[in-house]
Parts: structure tokens; sequence; C-alpha cells
């Protein structure tokens, strides 16, 4: 599991993450609010846990912005501001939990557990994959936007999935190739190009706010960028 820090107290963002790799999780740190919406797109992570006063962008604007990315990786609060008030604000920016300074390590690493723990095979939404208003149900093959359904291939719908697995990464054609088509990229052919557009006309037409995002150079990129 790979957890990204966002704190501007060095000795802070050592203590946890050193508690964390202690605990065998991957941590990384970002001390500002910007470096971590960057860090954000360009890798996977499995939990959040965020200051509220840091640099660059406070720590509820970059809690919306990171569930726009990906509204299903969780977010912890860990912050000084500790009023009820606080903790509304908070919860309404988009966090999972809320966690007072000063704390008990032993405290954030149940929480932590808490926030990562595989849902139950009983739950319903284990098969629904969300990013921003695009909705993907794993089991019964149906894709909807908002409230209007989309009619995808087989091989859209599976291109879509990889999409939304790896929301606010930057995927490669070659990456896309080998894990939808699974097959060694050929740079003679544009099949990737292809479905790309077969799907963005599907899911982006009519839509102010674009879902497929192409990196000029890089490949492409899912989410509300």
């Amino acid at each position: 599991m790979k957890i990204l820090i966002v704190e501007d107290e060095p000795k802070v963002a050592s203590f946890l993450k050193n508690g964390l790799e202690e605990n065998n999780y991957t941590a990384e740190i970002a001390y500002d609010g910007l470096s971590a919406e960057k860090l954000a797109k360009r890798n996977m992570y499995d939990l959040f846990i965020l200051d509220i006063i840091i640099p660059g962008m406070n720590g509820l604007e970059l809690c919306k912005k990171l569930k726009k990315i990906n509204s299903a990786l969780p977010v912890l609060m860990l912050t000084a501001l500790g009023t009820t008030d606080d903790k509304v604000i908070g919860f309404d920016a988009g966090a999972n939990d809320y966690l007072v300074k000063p704390f008990e390590f032993r405290e954030l690493l149940a929480r932590v557990k808490a926030l990562l723990r595989k849902p139950n095979q009983s739950d319903e939404k284990i098969n629904i994959l969300v990013v921003g208003d695009v909705e993907l149900d794993l089991e019964k093959k149906v894709v909807r936007r908002g409230n209007t359904y989309i009619d995808l291939t087989a091989k859209e719908f599976s291109l879509l999935e990889y999409f939304m697995r790896n929301a606010g990464r930057v995927l490669s054609r070659i990456d896309i190739a080998e894990k939808v088509w699974d097959i060694k990229f050929d740079f003679g052919t544009n099949v990737v190009d292809v479905y790309v557009n077969f799907l963005r006309k599907k899911i982006d037409k009519g839509h102010d706010k674009k879902m497929i995002h192409t990196r000029v150079g890089f490949g492409y990129v899912f989410g509300e960028v």
C-alpha cells in the first residue's frame, strides 16, 4: 500500500513516514499542496494523509482536487484544527476521516488500516468504479455518466475500466496496448488512438468537463484534470 503524506513540518512528516514504513507501508512526502497535486496525477496512491495548513494550496482545496482525480481514494485529514466546525468543513471537502494533533501514532495507524481495509465481498459497491460523474459497473457491464447510460463495445468497456482504475495517471500507448489488448505495442499501428477516440466521443461528447485528456508525447490521462 502506497501513501502520500502532505505535511509542511519536516519533523512531523519524517515521523509519519518512518512509522508507516515500519508497518510495511510505502510512504512519500510532499511539503506543499501544489507538489502533492502533481504527485497525485503522476503516481498511484492508496491513501492520502493531509495537513490543512500547508503552503501553495491548503489541504481542503487539495482534498477537493484529489477527489476529482479519483473519488474512491481515501483521505485522512491530520491537523491541529479540532473544533466541530473544522471537522465538518473537512468532511464537506471530501475527507474520509479526521485526526486532530497531537495524536498517538497507534491511533493514526488504526485509522489508516481502517481506511485501507478492503470492502466486504457482500458490499455491492465493490464492483463499481466511480471517477467524477462517470460510473462503471463491473458486474452488470454498464456505464453511465451522470444520469445517462452509455453503450460501449467490450473493448471500449475494457479500455474505460483501465482508465478508471488508473485515474489521474499518464498512461502511455504502450501501457494501454499491453494491459487492454495484451499485446506488445506496434509503433506502426494507431489502434490505441482509434479506440481512445471512439471512447472519447461516447464519454465526453456533450459535456463541458472532459474526462479523457491527451498529453502530447506521453499518452492519455483520465479524470477531471
